[in-house]
C-alpha cells in the first residue's frame, strides 16, 4: 500500500478549476494572488518587528540602539521585493535549474566550513558580507524542496527503492554538511522537508517505516558520538531532564517559561513585560521571541500568533491542492513543511515540549537570512496558485 493518494488529494481542485472560463490568452496573473497569504504574512513580519524593537530596546528608550530593528525591517523589504519577483517569473521554469540551484548551495555549505565561514555562538554557519551575514543553509532549504519536488514529479507511478534512496540522497548530502557546522535543528528541518515531499511523491507505508527506523538509528549514534558540541548535549539533558539547574539551557527555558507564564490571560502589555525588559531571556529577539508574545500580550496574542500561523498554513495547503501540475504541488508541500516544522519547534522549546534547537520563529525571529529565506519560499507558493489555470 503506498501514500499516492495522499497525493491524489493534493491534486484534487485542479481539473474543475481549469473548467472554469478563465482563456490563457486574457488570463491575468494579477487576478489569482492570494491576499489572503500575503496579508498574514505581513502581519507576521510586522509581529516579528515589534516584537524585537521590545526586546532590543532596553530599560531606558533614551539609550535605544536601534540596530536590530533597523535591520530587521531592511530584511523584511528585501524579503518582500523578493517574494514579488519569484511570484511573477513562472515556477515551471525551476525545474530546468534545480541541479544548478541545488549545486550552488551545497557549494556554499561546503565554503562556510572553510576559511570563508564565520563562527558565531559555536557554529561556523555565516559568511561575512560587510555588515551583514549570510547563512546558506537557510536558503538551501528552498534549494533541497526545488530539486526533490524536480526529481519526484518525473514519476506518478510508485516509487521505487532506487528512486526513494536517491530522494533521501538529496536531502541527506546538505543535511551532512550542516550538521558539521555544527546545526542540529536546521539538518532537522531537511530531514522533516525530505520526508513530507516522499509522502506525497507516493512512497509505501514500508519504506516509510524503513526510513524513519534508518533516520532514528542516525540520530541515537549522533547522541552518544562526539558529534554534538557540549552545549547541544546540555540542550537535550535540559529537555531530558527538565528539573537540572547545572546547564546554561536549563537556564534559558526556565526563564522563557516564566515569561509567558507573566502573561496571563491579556498579557503585561506592549513593552512592559519584565523577563522582557530585564533582558533575562537569553537569544530573546532570535530563538525565544515567542516569549515577547507571551508575555507582553498574553495568551489572546499567542493564540492570535498562532492562529495567523494556522491561516498561513492552510493558504499554502491550498495551493498545493490547486497546484496544476505534480511539481508545483511538491513545491508547495515542501515550504508548508519548512514553515509547519519551524513553526512547531521555535514554539515547543519556549514551553518545555521541544528540545533547544535553536530555530528560529518564521517571519518573526530577527534574522536575514531565515525571514528573507522564508519569504523566498512564499513567493514560490504564490507562483503556484498564479499560475493554476494556464
Amino acid at each position: 500500500m503506498s501514500f499516492t493518494s495522499v497525493q491524489d488529494r493534493f491534486q484534487q481542485g485542479t481539473q474543475s478549476d481549469g473548467e472554469l472560463n478563465f482563456p490563457s490568452r486574457s488570463y491575468a496573473l494579477w487576478m489569482h494572488v492570494d491576499f489572503v497569504l500575503l496579508f498574514v504574512a505581513a502581519g507576521l513580519t510586522a509581529i516579528g518587528v515589534a516584537a524585537i524593537y521590545s526586546t532590543t530596546r532596553g530599560r531606558d528608550p533614551q539609550s535605544f540602539d536601534s540596530y536590530f530593528l533597523e535591520r530587521q525591517t531592511l530584511f523584511a523589504v528585501a524579503g518582500g521585493l523578493l517574494l514579488m519577483f519569484v511570484a511573477w517569473v513562472s515556477y515551471e521554469e525551476l525545474s530546468k535549474f534545480a541541479v544548478a540551484i541545488y549545486g550552488i548551495g551545497i557549494l556554499a555549505l561546503i565554503l562556510v566550513l572553510g576559511p570563508f565561514g564565520e563562527e558565531v555562538n559555536g557554529a561556523r554557519s555565516w559568511f561575512r558580507l560587510g555588515d551583514f551575514q549570510l547563512q546558506p543553509s537557510e536558503f538551501q532549504k528552498l534549494g533541497v524542496i526545488i530539486a526533490v519536488a524536480a526529481f519526484l514529479s518525473r514519476y506518478e507511478d510508485h516509487m521505487t527503492w532506487p528512486r526513494v534512496l536517491f530522494s533521501v540522497g538529496i536531502v541527506a548530502w546538505p543535511g551532512l554538511l550542516v550538521i558539521l557546522q555544527p546545526d542540529i535543528g536546521t539538518a532537522l528541518v531537511y530531514v522533516f522537508i525530505g520526508f513530507v515531499l516522499l509522502l506525497i511523491g507516493g512512497i509505501r507505508y514500508r519504506q516509510a517505516i524503513g526510513i524513519a527506523l534508518a533516520s532514528v538509528t542516525i540520530v541515537v549514534l549522533m547522541i552518544n558520538s562526539n558529534m554534538l558540541q557540549e552545549y547541544q548535549t546540555n540542550r537535550l539533558r535540559t529537555f531530558v531532564d527538565p528539573a537540572s539547574d547545572i546547564t546554561e539551557a536549563a537556564f534559558q527555558q526556565r526563564q522563557a517559561q516564566i515569561a509567558i507564564g507573566n502573561g496571563g490571560v491579556g498579557g503585561k502589555g506592549y513593552g512592559e513585560g519584565s523577563q522582557t525588559l530585564s533582558g533575562l531571556v537569553p537569544q530573546q529577539h532570535t530563538d525565544f521571541i515567542f516569549t515577547v508574545i507571551g508575555e507582553e500580550f498574553g495568551f489572546v496574542g499567542s493564540a492570535t500568533t498562532l492562529g495567523l500561523y494556522a491561516i498561513l498554513l492552510m493558504r499554502i495547503f491550498q495551493a498545493a491542492q490547486l497546484a496544476k501540475d505534480r511539481f508545483g504541488s511538491l513545491i508547495c508541500s515542501g515550504v508548508f513543511a519548512m514553515i509547519l516544522f519551524q513553526m512547531f519547534e521555535a514554539v515547543g522549546m519556549t514551553l518545555g515540549i521541544t528540545p533547544i534547537t535553536g530555530i528560529p520563529l518564521p517571519l518573526v525571529s530577527y534574522g536575514g537570512s531565515s525571514a528573507i529565506a522564508t519569504l523566498i519560499g512564499l513567493g514560490l507558493v504564490l507562483n503556484v496558485r498564479m499560475r493554476r489555470f494556464t
